[in-house]
Protein backbone atom coordinates (compact mmCIF):
# COMPACT_ATOMS: atom_id res chain seq x y z
CA UNK A 1 0.00 0.00 0.00
CA UNK A 2 2.63 2.21 1.00
CA UNK A 3 4.41 1.41 -2.34
CA UNK A 4 1.53 2.19 -4.62
CA UNK A 5 1.16 5.58 -2.50
CA UNK A 6 5.01 6.39 -3.65
CA UNK A 7 4.42 5.50 -7.12
CA UNK A 8 1.30 7.74 -7.29
CA UNK A 9 2.72 10.84 -5.97
CA UNK A 10 5.44 10.03 -8.69
CA UNK A 11 3.15 9.46 -11.29
CA UNK A 12 1.22 12.86 -9.99
CA UNK A 13 4.49 14.95 -9.98
CA UNK A 14 5.90 13.36 -13.60
CA UNK A 15 2.07 14.80 -14.71
CA UNK A 16 2.76 18.03 -12.85
CA UNK A 17 6.32 18.41 -14.43
CA UNK A 18 5.00 17.09 -17.53
CA UNK A 19 2.43 19.91 -17.38
CA UNK A 20 4.78 22.55 -16.47
CA UNK A 21 7.17 21.83 -19.18
CA UNK A 22 4.05 21.70 -21.82
CA UNK A 23 3.20 25.21 -20.89
CA UNK A 24 6.84 26.24 -20.93
CA UNK A 25 6.97 24.82 -24.57
CA UNK A 26 3.62 26.36 -25.38
CA UNK A 27 4.91 29.36 -24.29
CA UNK A 28 8.09 29.66 -25.78
CA UNK A 29 6.34 28.42 -29.43
CA UNK A 30 3.12 29.87 -29.15
CA UNK A 31 2.87 32.92 -27.37
CA UNK A 32 3.19 36.48 -28.24
CA UNK A 33 7.28 37.46 -28.10
CA UNK A 34 7.49 40.51 -29.67
CA UNK A 35 8.38 44.16 -28.00
CA UNK A 36 7.24 46.91 -29.87
CA UNK A 37 4.25 48.25 -30.13
CA UNK A 38 3.48 49.66 -33.46
CA UNK A 39 1.46 47.10 -35.45
CA UNK A 40 4.29 46.55 -37.39
CA UNK A 41 8.07 46.52 -37.50
CA UNK A 42 10.34 45.96 -40.70
CA UNK A 43 13.74 43.84 -40.02
CA UNK A 44 16.52 43.46 -43.11
CA UNK A 45 18.93 40.95 -42.97
CA UNK A 46 22.01 41.47 -44.79
CA UNK A 47 23.30 38.95 -47.37
CA UNK A 48 25.96 36.42 -45.75
CA UNK A 49 24.22 37.20 -41.78
CA UNK A 50 25.79 34.72 -39.50
CA UNK A 51 23.11 33.47 -36.73
CA UNK A 52 24.83 35.55 -34.32
CA UNK A 53 24.35 38.57 -36.02
CA UNK A 54 20.69 37.56 -36.77
CA UNK A 55 20.72 37.43 -32.98
CA UNK A 56 21.77 40.55 -32.37
CA UNK A 57 19.16 41.73 -35.52
CA UNK A 58 16.16 40.09 -34.12
CA UNK A 59 16.96 40.99 -30.14
CA UNK A 60 15.27 44.86 -30.25
CA UNK A 61 11.74 43.57 -31.28
CA UNK A 62 11.87 40.87 -29.53
CA UNK A 63 10.86 40.25 -25.51
CA UNK A 64 12.72 37.10 -24.55
CA UNK A 65 15.54 36.72 -27.02
CA UNK A 66 16.46 33.09 -25.30
CA UNK A 67 13.15 31.88 -26.36
CA UNK A 68 13.04 33.39 -29.72
CA UNK A 69 17.19 31.18 -30.20
CA UNK A 70 15.39 27.79 -28.98
CA UNK A 71 12.58 27.82 -31.11
CA UNK A 72 14.81 28.83 -33.87
CA UNK A 73 17.13 25.87 -33.55
CA UNK A 74 14.39 23.31 -33.22
CA UNK A 75 12.90 24.65 -36.30
CA UNK A 76 16.31 24.27 -38.18
CA UNK A 77 16.21 28.18 -38.99
CA UNK A 78 19.87 28.37 -37.87
CA UNK A 79 21.34 26.15 -40.76
CA UNK A 80 18.72 28.27 -43.21
CA UNK A 81 19.38 32.05 -42.89
CA UNK A 82 17.61 34.36 -45.86
CA UNK A 83 18.59 37.64 -46.28
CA UNK A 84 15.75 40.09 -47.19
CA UNK A 85 13.62 42.75 -45.48
CA UNK A 86 10.98 40.88 -43.34
CA UNK A 87 7.49 42.50 -41.72
CA UNK A 88 6.72 41.38 -38.34
CA UNK A 89 3.26 42.06 -36.98
CA UNK A 90 2.64 42.80 -33.15
CA UNK A 91 2.15 39.97 -30.92
CA UNK A 92 3.43 37.44 -33.07
CA UNK A 93 5.20 34.08 -31.15
CA UNK A 94 8.54 33.14 -31.56
CA UNK A 95 6.78 30.13 -34.42
CA UNK A 96 5.29 33.09 -36.37
CA UNK A 97 8.54 35.00 -36.34
CA UNK A 98 10.84 32.00 -37.93
CA UNK A 99 8.01 31.70 -39.82
CA UNK A 100 7.97 35.21 -41.61
CA UNK A 101 12.34 35.52 -41.39
CA UNK A 102 12.23 31.96 -43.10
CA UNK A 103 9.46 32.56 -46.39
CA UNK A 104 8.04 35.90 -46.59
CA UNK A 105 10.95 38.53 -47.77
CA UNK A 106 8.95 41.81 -48.82
CA UNK A 107 9.20 43.74 -51.46
CA UNK A 108 9.81 47.15 -51.71
CA UNK A 109 8.97 50.26 -54.16
CA UNK A 110 11.68 51.99 -55.66
CA UNK A 111 11.87 55.11 -57.52
CA UNK A 112 14.29 57.31 -59.22
CA UNK A 113 14.15 60.42 -61.49
CA UNK A 114 15.89 63.93 -62.54
CA UNK A 115 19.49 61.84 -61.57
CA UNK A 116 22.33 63.89 -63.75
CA UNK A 117 25.25 61.18 -63.77
CA UNK A 118 25.51 57.39 -62.72
CA UNK A 119 27.17 58.80 -59.89
CA UNK A 120 23.89 60.19 -58.64
CA UNK A 121 21.66 57.12 -59.72
CA UNK A 122 24.19 54.91 -57.47
CA UNK A 123 23.81 56.95 -54.97
CA UNK A 124 20.07 57.15 -55.05
CA UNK A 125 19.43 53.12 -55.28
CA UNK A 126 21.52 52.63 -52.46
CA UNK A 127 19.53 54.42 -50.00
CA UNK A 128 16.80 52.06 -51.22
CA UNK A 129 18.34 48.42 -51.43
CA UNK A 130 21.20 46.63 -49.47
CA UNK A 131 23.79 47.25 -52.58
CA UNK A 132 25.74 50.20 -51.71
CA UNK A 133 26.87 53.01 -54.09
CA UNK A 134 30.83 51.43 -55.73
CA UNK A 135 29.05 48.20 -56.39
CA UNK A 136 26.20 49.71 -58.17
CA UNK A 137 28.44 52.30 -60.52
CA UNK A 138 30.91 49.46 -60.73
CA UNK A 139 27.98 47.43 -62.47
CA UNK A 140 26.43 50.83 -64.04
CA UNK A 141 30.12 50.93 -65.96
CA UNK A 142 30.94 48.26 -66.61
CA UNK A 143 32.23 48.28 -70.35
CA UNK A 144 32.14 45.01 -71.84
CA UNK A 145 27.93 44.89 -70.68
CA UNK A 146 28.02 48.44 -72.15
CA UNK A 147 29.09 47.14 -75.25
CA UNK A 148 27.12 44.53 -75.53
CA UNK A 149 24.21 46.22 -75.07
CA UNK A 150 24.83 48.73 -77.15
CA UNK A 151 25.51 51.73 -75.06
CA UNK A 152 28.88 53.64 -74.26
CA UNK A 153 29.84 55.24 -70.96
CA UNK A 154 28.37 58.17 -72.52
CA UNK A 155 25.21 57.18 -73.08
CA UNK A 156 24.95 54.57 -70.30
CA UNK A 157 22.13 56.73 -68.09
CA UNK A 158 19.98 56.54 -70.84
CA UNK A 159 19.22 52.72 -69.85
CA UNK A 160 17.27 53.72 -66.88
CA UNK A 161 13.85 54.35 -67.25
CA UNK A 162 12.77 56.55 -64.05
CA UNK A 163 9.74 55.17 -62.92
CA UNK A 164 8.52 52.58 -60.03
CA UNK A 165 9.37 49.45 -59.04
CA UNK A 166 9.38 46.33 -57.21
CA UNK A 167 12.35 45.02 -55.87
CA UNK A 168 13.35 42.63 -52.69
CA UNK A 169 15.84 44.96 -50.22
CA UNK A 170 18.70 42.20 -50.53
CA UNK A 171 18.85 42.63 -54.30
CA UNK A 172 22.36 42.91 -55.84
CA UNK A 173 23.79 45.72 -57.82
CA UNK A 174 24.09 43.38 -60.65
CA UNK A 175 20.79 42.27 -60.65
CA UNK A 176 19.35 45.75 -60.32
CA UNK A 177 21.31 46.24 -63.58
CA UNK A 178 19.88 43.58 -65.15
CA UNK A 179 15.91 44.08 -64.39
CA UNK A 180 16.95 47.75 -65.35
CA UNK A 181 17.99 46.00 -68.99
CA UNK A 182 14.52 44.62 -69.10
CA UNK A 183 12.59 46.65 -68.37
CA UNK A 184 14.56 49.32 -70.92
CA UNK A 185 13.61 46.76 -73.50
CA UNK A 186 10.03 46.67 -72.21
CA UNK A 187 9.89 50.58 -72.52
CA UNK A 188 11.83 50.47 -75.98
CA UNK A 189 8.43 48.12 -77.48
CA UNK A 190 7.93 48.52 -81.14
CA UNK A 191 5.65 51.12 -81.27
CA UNK A 192 8.32 53.61 -79.49
CA UNK A 193 11.45 52.10 -81.75
CA UNK A 194 9.27 52.68 -84.98
CA UNK A 195 8.72 56.25 -83.54
CA UNK A 196 11.99 56.79 -83.61
CA UNK A 197 12.99 55.37 -86.96
CA UNK A 198 10.33 57.97 -87.98
CA UNK A 199 12.04 60.78 -86.91
CA UNK A 200 15.44 59.32 -87.80
CA UNK A 201 16.76 58.83 -84.66
CA UNK A 202 18.39 56.37 -82.40
CA UNK A 203 16.85 55.32 -79.05
CA UNK A 204 20.19 56.68 -77.50
CA UNK A 205 19.76 60.23 -79.73
CA UNK A 206 16.01 60.41 -78.59
CA UNK A 207 16.73 60.30 -74.76
CA UNK A 208 19.90 62.74 -75.44
CA UNK A 209 17.48 65.05 -76.64
CA UNK A 210 14.51 64.01 -74.52
CA UNK A 211 17.37 65.11 -71.66
CA UNK A 212 17.99 68.61 -72.86
CA UNK A 213 14.22 69.28 -73.36
CA UNK A 214 13.55 67.96 -69.28
CA UNK A 215 16.06 70.65 -68.33
CA UNK A 216 14.62 73.37 -70.68
CA UNK A 217 10.79 72.89 -69.10
CA UNK A 218 9.08 71.24 -66.26
CA UNK A 219 5.83 71.45 -67.53
CA UNK A 220 5.12 68.29 -68.96
CA UNK A 221 2.25 69.89 -71.75
CA UNK A 222 5.13 72.14 -72.85
CA UNK A 223 7.74 69.57 -73.68
CA UNK A 224 6.51 68.60 -77.21
CA UNK A 225 6.75 71.94 -78.30
CA UNK A 226 10.23 72.36 -77.27
CA UNK A 227 11.25 69.56 -78.50
CA UNK A 228 9.71 70.29 -81.99
CA UNK A 229 12.02 73.80 -82.12
CA UNK A 230 15.32 71.25 -81.15
CA UNK A 231 13.78 69.12 -83.69
CA UNK A 232 13.66 71.60 -86.37
CA UNK A 233 17.62 72.85 -85.29
CA UNK A 234 18.45 69.14 -85.50
CA UNK A 235 17.00 68.32 -89.18
CA UNK A 236 18.28 71.50 -90.62
CA UNK A 237 21.70 70.90 -88.78
CA UNK A 238 21.41 74.13 -87.15
CA UNK A 239 23.23 74.17 -83.92
CA UNK A 240 20.91 73.18 -80.94
CA UNK A 241 22.10 76.12 -78.89
CA UNK A 242 20.73 74.88 -75.87
CA UNK A 243 21.59 76.35 -72.48
CA UNK A 244 21.31 73.20 -70.37
CA UNK A 245 24.44 71.64 -72.40
CA UNK A 246 26.54 74.19 -71.52
CA UNK A 247 25.87 74.07 -67.71
CA UNK A 248 26.25 70.03 -68.05
CA UNK A 249 29.77 71.09 -70.40
CA UNK A 250 30.52 73.90 -66.97
CA UNK A 251 30.57 70.90 -64.64
CA UNK A 252 32.17 68.74 -66.24
CA UNK A 253 34.50 71.22 -67.12
CA UNK A 254 35.30 71.78 -63.63
CA UNK A 255 34.59 68.40 -62.10
CA UNK A 256 32.04 70.48 -60.00
CA UNK A 257 28.55 68.36 -59.77
CA UNK A 258 27.26 70.84 -57.10
CA UNK A 259 27.68 74.49 -58.77
CA UNK A 260 24.44 76.01 -59.29
CA UNK A 261 24.41 78.42 -62.46
CA UNK A 262 21.08 80.23 -63.34
CA UNK A 263 22.74 82.32 -66.08
CA UNK A 264 24.70 81.08 -68.87
CA UNK A 265 26.99 83.81 -70.01
CA UNK A 266 28.68 84.39 -73.51
CA UNK A 267 31.90 83.60 -72.39
CA UNK A 268 30.57 80.14 -71.68
CA UNK A 269 29.41 79.64 -75.15
CA UNK A 270 33.42 79.68 -75.89
CA UNK A 271 33.63 76.48 -73.67
CA UNK A 272 35.86 73.55 -76.33
CA UNK A 273 32.95 70.56 -74.83
CA UNK A 274 31.20 67.77 -76.60
CA UNK A 275 27.90 68.65 -75.12
CA UNK A 276 28.59 72.74 -76.38
CA UNK A 277 25.74 72.97 -78.16
CA UNK A 278 26.65 76.18 -79.23
CA UNK A 279 30.08 75.52 -80.41
CA UNK A 280 29.41 71.84 -81.91
CA UNK A 281 26.30 71.15 -84.18
CA UNK A 282 26.37 67.44 -83.40
CA UNK A 283 24.39 65.85 -80.64
CA UNK A 284 26.05 65.80 -76.91
CA UNK A 285 27.76 62.23 -76.95
CA UNK A 286 24.64 61.32 -74.32
CA UNK A 287 22.07 62.46 -72.06
CA UNK A 288 22.87 65.47 -70.03
CA UNK A 289 20.30 64.34 -67.26
CA UNK A 290 18.30 61.54 -66.64
CA UNK A 291 14.71 62.18 -69.00
CA UNK A 292 11.60 61.01 -67.30
CA UNK A 293 8.88 59.14 -69.80
CA UNK A 294 6.96 62.42 -71.00
CA UNK A 295 10.10 64.32 -72.24
CA UNK A 296 11.39 60.64 -74.27
CA UNK A 297 7.71 60.66 -75.65
CA UNK A 298 7.48 64.25 -76.11
CA UNK A 299 10.47 63.74 -78.81
CA UNK A 300 8.98 60.43 -80.19
CA UNK A 301 5.54 62.64 -80.86
CA UNK A 302 6.97 65.82 -81.04
CA UNK A 303 5.24 69.25 -82.27
CA UNK A 304 5.32 70.09 -86.07
CA UNK A 305 5.82 73.45 -86.39
CA UNK A 306 8.09 76.55 -87.34
CA UNK A 307 9.35 77.42 -84.47
CA UNK A 308 13.19 77.63 -84.45
CA UNK A 309 13.73 79.73 -80.60
CA UNK A 310 12.25 80.03 -77.07
CA UNK A 311 13.38 81.77 -74.26
CA UNK A 312 11.78 81.86 -70.51
CA UNK A 313 8.20 83.36 -70.30
CA UNK A 314 8.37 85.99 -67.62
CA UNK A 315 4.62 86.91 -67.86
CA UNK A 316 3.75 82.96 -67.46
CA UNK A 317 6.34 81.65 -65.34
CA UNK A 318 7.46 78.27 -65.95
CA UNK A 319 6.35 78.81 -69.64
CA UNK A 320 7.93 80.04 -72.76
CA UNK A 321 7.79 82.69 -75.73
CA UNK A 322 8.54 80.53 -79.28
CA UNK A 323 9.38 82.65 -82.05
CA UNK A 324 10.14 81.27 -86.03
CA UNK A 325 12.38 84.28 -86.83
CA UNK A 326 15.79 85.69 -84.90
CA UNK A 327 14.15 89.60 -84.63
CA UNK A 328 11.14 88.23 -83.13
CA UNK A 329 13.40 86.25 -81.00
CA UNK A 330 15.49 88.57 -79.79
CA UNK A 331 12.22 91.07 -79.02
CA UNK A 332 11.41 88.36 -76.96
CA UNK A 333 15.03 87.88 -75.43
CA UNK A 334 15.21 91.42 -74.50
CA UNK A 335 12.01 91.52 -72.22
CA UNK A 336 14.01 88.30 -70.23
CA UNK A 337 17.50 90.14 -70.40
CA UNK A 338 15.52 93.10 -68.46
CA UNK A 339 13.57 91.00 -66.31
CA UNK A 340 16.81 89.03 -65.41
CA UNK A 341 19.00 92.07 -64.48
CA UNK A 342 16.00 93.44 -62.40
CA UNK A 343 16.38 90.29 -60.14
CA UNK A 344 20.03 90.93 -59.53
CA UNK A 345 21.36 87.41 -61.44
CA UNK A 346 24.90 87.85 -62.32
CA UNK A 347 25.48 83.72 -62.33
Amino acid sequence: MYIKKILLAIALLGLIAGGFFAYYIYQAVFSPNTSFETKTTTVYIPSGATYTELIEIVSPVVKDIYSFDRVARKKGYIDNIKSGRYILSKDLSNNEIVNVLRSKNSPIQISFNNQERLENLAGRIATQIEADSLSLLEEFRDESFLKTNGFTIETALAMYIPNKYEFFWNTSAKQFRERMLKEYNRFWNDSRIKKAKKIGLTQNQVTTIASIVQKETAKVDERPRVAGVYMNRYNNNWKLGADPTVIYALKKHRNDWDIVIKRVLYKDLELDSPYNTYKYATLPPGPIAMPDISSIDAVLNYERHEYYFFVANVENFGYHKFAKTLNQHNRNKKQYIDWINKQGVKR
